[in-house]
């Protein structure tokens, strides 16, 4: 187990500079990302993979922005979807281990899975206003839900937002769990942001 990995926070710094220290900090603890996306469509993995040598510890992940296909490929409950809607924490959490499920092959588990749903806009979804969002973050510990977060602005910015702030849930949950040990800090609450 690695030991002691950690990142410098800048004021200024970009979408790219927290992309580089995920990836980094997954190479360092030789660890694996799998990614399930909602209303970002691709904007988390597009944002990993252009940090080079990201392919040394993403491998892949499902754009379900369909509902059913939140079901058929990601195995979210049905039964959830019908009470609650898909901008839910459990959902999103419920996506983030199925990112993990989706991307383990040759029976080496995918150490981390994210999910993001929400509503980007222009229009509400499930009673849910738009910039509603919601982020699941999976491990070997459990999973965690935060939000719901309210982001404001265009539909762009929404979805602007919701990578930048799934990007930094998962650096600080991957540099906790091994400077802080990884039974010290568990994932299984759903607390707000």
């Amino acid at each position: 187990m690695a030991s002691n990995l950690q990142y410098v926070q800048s004021k200024t710094e970009t979408l790219y500079d927290i992309s580089t220290d995920v990836v980094r900090l997954l190479r360092l603890s030789g660890e694996s990302l799998g990614v399930a996306e909602s209303l970002t469509a691709g904007g988390v993995m597009a944002a990993l993979t252009l940090v080079p040598g990201a392919s040394a510890v993403f491998r892949g992940g499902v754009v379900s922005y369909a509902t059913p296909l939140k079901k058929l490929l990601l195995n979210v409950d049905a039964d959830l979807i019908s009470r609650e809607g898909v901008i839910h924490a459990e959902v999103a959490q419920q996506m983030a281990e199925g990112a993990r499920s989706a991307t383990t092959f040759d029976d080496i588990p995918t150490t981390w899975g994210i999910g993001t749903t929400g509503v980007a806009g222009p229009d509400s979804q499930d009673g849910k206003p738009v910039g509603t969002v919601y982020i699941g973050v999976a491990s070997p510990e459990g999973t965690r839900a935060w939000g719901p977060f309210r982001f404001s602005g265009s539909r762009e910015r929404v979805r602007e937002a919701t990578v930048v702030e799934t990007l930094l849930r998962l650096r600080d949950a991957v540099a906790a769990r091994y400077n802080e040990g990884a039974g010290e800090r568990g994932y299984n609450d759903q607390s707000g942001a």
